[in-house]
């Protein structure tokens, strides 16, 4: 019978879910629980608290923060179009979607499109995405689109006249001091990098290179997939962004722009959308059962997940390679929503006791 989480993680490793885990817990000014769990591969080198994991698309809510900024500074506004940034796609059919749906997947633009497959660089890849063919009308839909965050991220190097790895590194890394969290990780990074899949396209198994193929072919730096981090890291994002929503911080985001950013901003439509985040639904939500409604979050193809309950003052980060060999795997569906419950009653029993 499962009573804790590392019961629940151990016994995931068994049944060969994943071959490593780490996982963090807690509140915006402490960590409740955590652990590093198996290996980095199978018949591999056991995790330590360096390790770093492919977090696949929880890159986009990352990714997407320095608009954050320039939102509050007044260089945009979510109505803003993408034509008014990319001069490109003007005489396109995305020229008139707007930032906001752009960030709430309400875009229009066909998500899980293997551009990869019939490009070979980053010029013909930019041109397949602007051909790409709108599935409804801009607005009425959430449909997941990872297409809609590369152009987010273009956009983001327009504003900045900078390449996304830097903006990142200057607006969010370094004044938060994750000094662990990058893109395209060197030598001596990769060979402590979590293994993901035995991939047929690259004829290998993955290891220290970005799993997500598109982002392969956008040289490893993309809005939508392509960050590797760890839990030691993760932890100082989602407690600054705890204890941003509560009063405003002089190295981040302001509590207005933090409140803004984590609302459900689709909650007409059939999934709940925050900006750059997933916001919880009242059923099958990664969250588990419960986290607030008001809490959101974000999990990554990988086997990878961060989420915040700011009504309830909790964090959780849960980083495994659930594609490792094979991202045939599912099982990380059920157990994301069991180890959030298990958080949640773990977060809440130290409250009472502290």
């Amino acid at each position: 019978m499962i009573k804790n989480i590392d019961e629940l993680l151990n016994d995931s490793i068994a049944n060969k879910y994943f071959s490593g885990v780490s996982y963090a817990i807690g509140t915006s000014n402490k960590i409740i629980d955590s652990n590093i769990l198996g290996n980095l591969y199978w018949g591999g080198p056991e995790l330590d608290h360096s390790s770093l994991f492919d977090i696949a698309s929880v890159t986009k809510p990352i990714a997407i923060l320095p608009l954050m900024f320039t939102l509050e500074e007044g260089m945009i506004s979510l109505d803003d179009t993408v034509d008014f940034f990319l001069e490109s796609y003007k005489d396109t059919n995305k020229a008139k979607i707007t930032l906001r749906q752009l960030l709430t997947h309400t875009s229009g633009i066909p998500g899980q499109q293997p551009l990869y497959k019939d490009c070979n660089t980053v010029g013909e890849f930019h041109l397949k995405l602007k051909k790409l063919a709108l599935t409804c009308k801009p607005g009425s839909k959430v449909q997941y689109s990872s297409q809609g965050f590369m152009i987010l991220g273009e956009i983001i190097e327009s504003i900045e006249q900078k390449t996304l790895d830097v903006v990142l590194k200057e607006r969010v890394f370094l004044p938060l001091k994750m000094e662990n969290t990058l893109f395209n990780p060197n030598h001596s990074f990769a060979s402590n990098c979590v293994a993901t899949e035995d991939c047929k396209w690259r004829g290998e198994i993955v290891q220290g290179q970005v799993h997500d193929e598109n982002a392969i072919i956008l040289g490893g730096v993309a809005a939508h997939a392509g960050l590797f981090s760890n839990s030691k890291d993760l932890i100082k994002l989602l407690q600054t962004i705890l204890l941003s929503h509560r009063q405003d911080l002089s190295y981040f985001l302001k509590k207005s722009t933090v409140n803004l950013m984590g609302r459900n901003h689709t909650p007409h439509l059939q999934s709940g959308r925050s900006l750059g985040w997933q916001s919880k639904d009242l059923v099958n939500s990664p969250a588990g059962d419960y986290f607030s409604l008001s809490s959101y979050g974000h999990t990554g193809f990988t086997g990878t997940s961060i989420w915040i309950d700011p009504e309830n003052d909790i964090f959780a980060i849960l980083l495994t390679n659930r594609v490792h060999p094979s991202r045939e795997n599912t099982s990380i569906i059920r157990i994301r929503q069991i180890f959030h419950n298990l958080a949640y009653q773990k977060i809440k029993e130290k409250d009472v006791m502290s």
